[in-house]
């Protein structure tokens, strides 16, 4: 252990560990929430669907509730909400409505930097021969190549899927200007907003956005409920046989993800500001003690609890081996998990290999305070030295 760490930190945290810093991956639920969930399963328990009786009335009308909610905090209409298993299963039905919308193969841009949801559909449906695709680049900040964008509207497209901040490096992207540009070329866009409702504004005026896709886990809500936002869509018009009878709606999963989102449309703005803040403090922490530590992404303009960084010569998996049981962070995204081969987002903003091999993603949440943060710059700069040592006297030995 490196004596020059401060010791402190790292002691004041044994009642806590493991530190949870992975919020990227998935939040915990609010107590909150739970407290409306659990409600929807013992108490107000009816079929939304079965609406001859009180139960089922109670059932609908709490679902008509947690779609205003959703509806709000995206700035759009209630009746636009449908309810879907999570993002992924958005994202397929608003890809499945877009094909059946258009007779010929539909034409698609994405984003080299897209979550593997949006990225693996689109490369499905193209082996499938329905799909033309083509790829818009980004920086190495991973922020949009405008040229790129503007060559792909110009050559043709029918649906733009663009995130509204990515899912890694915390990069923030101008929906309304890209919306405007889709539309006025007469494309369509598919706005994956998983990891920003709550921390960033939807309102983009007069226009709309075709198709959203949203997640309750990422807002301190339950896993397996999501939601697509989309004015024109209507699940009996997609490609596939979904729509051909209604399911029965998960009460309390709808209940909780409404709930979770009204919570973060009344303290998304308070919760952003502490959580940059704390992530600013321990991105100095981090400068100051881990010599070479590189900040990833658009510093300027990325969401506020995101910190995303490479720190050369002590590779990642090593380092989260040192980190297990005691801080839980990531190299990147979850649905990569065991996946050998570097991050497809780092790969497309350029990064050198030294930074592919060491990046760490870090995801404060609404748990984390200042103690967590200086036990986590003590144990990441612990780490990361020990590391740094071992290879170091392995390659001189």
């Amino acid at each position: 252990m490196n004596e020059h760490l401060p010791q402190i930190a790292i002691a004041d945290a044994n009642e806590r560990w493991p530190i949870y810093m992975d919020n990227h991956a998935t939040t915990f639920v609010d107590p909150r929430v739970l407290e409306v969930a659990v409600r929807m399963m013992v108490e107000d328990f009816g079929n939304a669907n079965g609406v001859e009786n009180v139960h089922g009335e109670q059932a609908a009308y709490a679902v008509s509730q947690a779609k205003d909610f959703v509806a709000r905090v995206v700035s759009a209409e209630c009746e636009d909400v449908h309810f879907t298993s999570g993002s992924t299963e958005a994202v397929q039905l608003a890809i499945a409505h877009a094909i059946a919308m258009h007779p010929e193969p539909l034409r698609i841009a994405m984003s080299r930097v897209e979550h593997k949801a949006v990225i693996d559909t689109v490369l499905r449906a193209e082996r499938m021969g329905i799909v033309q695709k083509s790829w818009i680049s980004v920086d190495d900040k991973a922020r949009l190549d405008w040229s790129s964008m503007e060559e792909v509207l110009s050559e043709g497209v029918d649906l733009v899927c663009m995130m509204a901040a990515n899912n890694e490096v915390g990069t923030i992207y101008p929906v309304p200007q890209i919306a405007k540009a889709c539309h006025d070329h007469g494309a369509a866009i598919l706005v994956d907003a998983t990891q920003a409702i709550g921390r960033m504004a939807f309102d983009i005026g007069d226009d709309v956005l075709d198709y959203i896709a949203l997640s309750g886990h990422k807002v301190y809500g339950p896993k397996g409920i999501g939601a697509l936002v989309a004015p024109r869509f209507d699940r009996s018009q997609v490609f596939g046989l979904q729509g051909a009878h209604n399911p029965t709606p998960n009460v309390a999963g709808i209940v909780a993800m409404g709930r979770a989102c009204e919570i973060m449309e009344l303290e998304g703005v308070q919760e952003s500001a502490r959580l940059k803040q704390l992530r600013d403090h321990l991105q100095e922490r981090l400068l100051a003690m881990v010599p070479g530590v590189v900040i990833n992404g658009d510093v300027t303009n990325r969401l506020p609890h995101n910190l995303h960084f490479s720190v050369p010569g002590a590779p990642n998996d090593v380092v989260l081996a040192r980190l297990r049981g005691r801080l839980s962070v990531s190299t990147g995204s979850a649905c990569n998990t065991g996946a050998q081969e570097p991050s497809h987002v780092l790969q497309a903003m350029g990064l050198p290999d030294a930074l592919l091999e060491s990046c760490l993603r870090i995801g404060l949440g609404r748990s984390t305070d200042m103690n967590d943060v200086e036990a986590a710059a003590a144990l990441i700069a612990d780490a990361v030295h020990d590391v740094r040592a071992s290879f170091s006297g392995a390659t001189h030995a």
